[in-house]
């Protein structure tokens, strides 16, 4: 490293302010930083001094979501070798879910880091680091059928639209991965719903063994044949049809752990997510109107992207709620809202993303009301304080 480290000082001068390729300057800064903490310090002011910083937030955020991604290829091959009734390793389907999952990650990596690359140097700006765990998120929200030109849109009108019109990183009101799932769940809804897009090669029309089924849990629900869904141990495994790094909720849960120890994510959110989704799932058992809503309520936890979206997505420190007791607020009604939206609405089986992107919405006015309650707690103790003391 002390060698790549004396490389780099040598070509430095070439990017700084009067050097031969000073327009480049963020690029430049961008590659360093990633390879080397940084030598700045603040020189006046008061700042918080920590040794978190953005990249490794980002770092610990990506190890956290590998078990997601390697149970997501894994389970793109074991589909794949179901649907066509062919055995094969453990081994075998990994590397076939592998090879397929990698294109999405290097199109999603390479247009957005792209677009940012570019956004840095118009605005003369330092390339931040947040795209590196969005970039990675974005593909494991995806079906595996997804054509790779609809991702490379959907990850540009994201980082754009979702992103860079508000300011960039730390400025967007969305988050950046679901405004990509959005974009393609309205504007191309034949590849994000329907039984053929989970599995690969359906498709494109492969001949499939008799009786095997590419629907995913909540479309059987949504169609009332909640007898044909897989068992409890299936789905919280993870062996079902479904977005490629949603389906395995014990993946999902090892990652949420790695967030919690590690002080990332907001364990506040996390909790208050499922809290809301049991809490609305058991109103919804108390009334049981049609057998979706006399599904045990704890059955949504494992079933679409609830448990990706209560760890991965709400969790988002820019687009969630930043007060403590926001916090719990923020997470509660995503979880009310995605059960409400997926049993209520069936045109919108998977709930959970809409629910996290309206309540990105109202996370800055939750945020308002609690510091303005605090604020009139405060003058109530100073002005209680003062007549004591006169």
């Amino acid at each position: 490293m002390n060698s790549l480290r004396k490389k780099i000082d040598k070509i430095k001068p070439n990017f700084q302010e009067g050097g031969k390729f000073e327009k480049l300057r963020s690029v430049f800064e961008g590659l360093e930083s990633f390879l080397f903490v940084s030598d700045r310090v603040t020189f006046k002011g008061s700042h918080v001094r920590d040794s978190i910083d953005l990249k490794r937030t980002m770092t610990v955020v990506i190890v956290a979501l590998l078990p997601a991604l390697l149970f997501g290829a894994y389970n793109v091959g074991l589909q794949h070798f179901r649907s066509i009734g062919a055995d094969a390793g453990i081994f075998h389907m990994f590397w076939f879910g592998f090879l397929k999952i990698l294109p999405l990650i290097i199109v999603s990596y390479s247009v957005g880091l792209g677009i940012e690359f570019i956004a840095a140097q118009i605005r003369g700006h330092e390339i931040n680091e947040g795209f590196l765990v969005t970039g990675l998120l974005i593909p494991l929200i995806m079906p595996v059928e997804i054509p790779l030109w609809m991702l490379a849109l959907a990850t540009a009108f994201a980082v754009i639209i979702g992103k860079e019109v508000f300011g960039g990183t730390g400025m967007n009101v969305f988050n950046p991965a679901l405004v990509a799932r959005a974009f393609l769940f309205f504007s191309y809804p034949a590849w994000m719903t329907g039984d053929k897009v989970w599995i690969e090669g359906l498709a494109k029309g492969q001949h499939v063994v008799d009786g095997f089924s590419g629907a995913t849990p909540l479309a059987l629900c949504a169609a009332g044949e909640t007898t044909k869904i897989p068992s409890f141990m299936d789905m919280f495994i993870g062996t079902i049809p479904g977005s490629i790094g949603e389906t395995s909720t014990l993946a999902i849960l090892i990652g949420a752990a790695i967030l919690i120890i590690t002080g990332i994510g907001s364990w506040k959110i996390i909790v208050s997510v499922f809290a809301g989704g049991l809490g609305m799932g058991l109103l919804f058992n108390a009334f049981s109107v049609n057998t979706y809503m006399e599904l045990p309520a704890y059955y949504h936890f494992v079933m679409g992207g609830f448990a990706f979206g209560a760890v991965f997505m709400a969790t988002d420190p820019v687009s969630g709620s930043q007060t403590e007791k926001g916090k719990w607020i923020y997470g509660f009604m995503i979880g009310v809202m995605s059960i409400l939206i997926r049993v209520i609405n069936p045109a919108y089986p998977e709930g959970v993303m809409l629910a996290i992107l309206l309540m990105n919405v109202f996370a800055p006015l939750i945020d308002y009301f609690i510091i303005q309650s605090s604020i009139k707690k405060r003058l109530k103790r100073a002005k209680i304080a003062t007549n004591i003391n006169s």
